[in-house]
């Protein structure tokens, strides 16, 4: 109602940070959620406004991501502030940016893609008594799929687990929502998708530690990321980073950032994924290629470099 919106945008007029950098060259705003207010309502004189947007998949499917009336409303407003404020953006594939000049109508001159890269925790371990002691925390078995991706539509989680029943190997998911999957309303407009799968033989971890991360990355036979679409896959990357061979969809961004090193498949369809399986588990010769390629490829991303082109947005604006 017209009360609530008042009393939001109130808010949004005096966000605090500002209070404190009235004299800053530069504000970088390092998230954005396009159905909430993302930025503020004011800008200070001599002030220039970098912002991160990292996707935009709510707007590509938003049957499953209802934005209702104060999502959409949130969203015009959101246009409207980057349009007026904003003097860079700053996203995370080629990908991503396509999205961002469509449905933001912004100039692609102003948005910057600077690829990201996995964490410093995660790197290839030696054999060692930390294989039995991690199976043992998570009563694990040998030889599994690991999936670290969420349940959200774009996701396709429906897809693996179909294809892992099929194929009869294991998946091994990493996330609170996939852990209360029997918890969770799955008549929302965001989880319908995954009424009627079988997550009975998933193997649903919940949150990890990095270090915990990092050995299940070392152990998996396969990481697959079954998604219909992504702003980036960085479980790939750090897949790639400890010799783990990757199986992802073909699909725009994760063609982007992958290039050759991992197996593709049809995210529309079961059974070329569970020939894909098959093949990296079957077939060393092609397998011990993907890891190989796979090396490689990640070698092309650092947060070193993500800080110099970040410095590099910021001489620019």
């Amino acid at each position: 109602n017209t009360e609530e919106l008042q009393k939001a945008l109130e808010r949004y007029k005096d966000i605090k940070i500002l209070s404190k950098v009235k004299e800053a060259n530069i504000v970088h705003f390092t998230a954005f959620r396009p159905f909430f207010i993302s930025l503020p309502f004011t800008k200070p004189k001599n002030t220039k406004f970098v912002l991160t947007i990292h996707d935009l998949i709510p707007l590509i499917y938003l049957n499953h991501y209802p934005a209702g009336i104060k999502g959409t409303f949130s969203f015009f407003i959101n246009k409207l502030l980057i349009k007026l404020y904003v003097d860079e953006i700053i996203t995370i594939s080629e990908t991503s940016k396509k999205d961002i000049c469509r449905f933001l109508g912004v100039k692609p001159e102003i948005v910057n893609v600077i690829y990201i890269a996995p964490k410093k925790a995660i790197q290839k371990l030696k054999t060692g008594k930390w294989i039995d002691e991690i199976k043992k925390k998570y009563s694990l078995p040998d030889k599994f799929i690991l999936y670290d991706h969420g349940l959200n539509y774009n996701k396709n989680l429906k897809t693996l687990i179909e294809a892992s029943n099929i194929i009869k190997f294991p998946v091994v998911a990493i996330d609170e929502d996939t852990k209360n999957i029997n918890k969770l309303d799955l008549n929302h407009p965001e989880l319908s998708h995954l009424k009627g799968v079988d997550f009975s033989d998933v193997y649903k971890l919940g949150y990890v530690s990095d270090e915990d991360l990092n050995k299940l990355f070392n152990l998996a036979t396969v990481c697959i990321q079954p998604s219909f679409y992504e702003g980036f896959g960085m479980p790939p990357l750090e897949a790639m980073t400890v010799g783990c061979p990757v199986i992802c969809s073909k699909t725009q961004a994760l063609v982007e950032v992958c290039e050759d090193a991992c197996l593709y498949f049809n995210p529309y369809n079961v059974d070329d994924l569970v020939e894909k399986i098959k093949i990296i588990i079957s077939d060393n010769k092609i397998r011990n290629e993907y890891i190989k390629k796979g090396f490689e490829q990640v070698k092309k991303y650092s947060w070193d470099k993500n800080a110099k082109e970040t410095l590099d947005v910021y001489e620019k604006a």
